[in-house]
């Protein structure tokens, strides 16, 4: 399956360190990350998980859950969560799904459908595809995706600004510029004429541009 933005999130039941789920029913009207890990064990998903765990508070803020996947099973799970949590000094509160049958991945475009093999045989370097980020929309449909190479470590404060952007930009008729924070300026978008942005932000803002116009972010 080829997913792309604004389709659908594949819905899935599974297993995970804190019990058995179906996802929509676990997401609730809630956002979502969905991050998933080639191999248990591995030190740059180690890192990965530790960090996330330390940062939880932040997406929970922002009505976020997080959850995690990894091609191994439940007691390796439980296992090398030991280890994140002794490396990062936090406890992981948040599910790491066991999708030892390949399923969630299939489901996800990390591996083709026809994918076979043993998962205790299966290697890091056989798993290199599962190695994503999803962010799910209260609407059930795919909002973001990031694919990652097995070597580089992901950047999850990224992630919760693109959180933050897609948020703001679902309430109000703006764009967020590049490389933009949470409180700057923002962009009003193209199909908002002058006429109606009049009404809408009554301080004015900055015109660069006929089609590039700034203005504080709204509250």
């Amino acid at each position: 399956m080829v997913l792309r933005i604004n389709d659908q999130a594949p819905n899935f039941k599974a297993e995970t360190t804190k019990g058995h789920i179906d996802l929509y029913e676990w997401m609730g009207n809630d956002w979502v990350v969905l991050f998933s890990h080639p191999k248990d064990f591995t030190p740059v998903c180690t890192t990965e998980l530790g960090y996330l765990a330390k940062i939880q508070p932040e997406f929970e803020k922002r009505n976020v859950k997080v959850i995690g996947l990894s091609i191994d099973t439940l007691e390796e799970h439980n296992a090398w969560l030991k280890d994140v949590e002794e490396v990062s000094d936090c406890k992981v509160s948040y599910p790491v799904i066991a999708d030892t049958d390949l399923n969630v991945a299939k489901l996800y475009g990390m591996f083709q459908v026809d994918e076979t093999g043993d998962v205790g045989e299966r290697t890091a370097m056989t798993n290199a595809t599962v190695r994503s980020v999803f962010v799910i929309g209260p609407d059930k449909n795919i909002k973001l995706m990031i694919s990652y190479p097995m070597t580089t470590g992901r950047n999850f404060d990224e992630i919760l600004r693109v959180i933050d952007s897609m948020q703001l930009t679902a309430k109000h008729k703006v764009a967020t510029p590049v490389n933009w924070n949470f409180g700057e300026d923002v962009i009003i978008i193209p199909s908002v004429s002058n006429e109606d942005a009049k009404s809408i932000y009554s301080e004015g803002w900055e015109t660069i541009k006929p089609y590039l116009r700034k203005v504080k972010q709204p509250a």
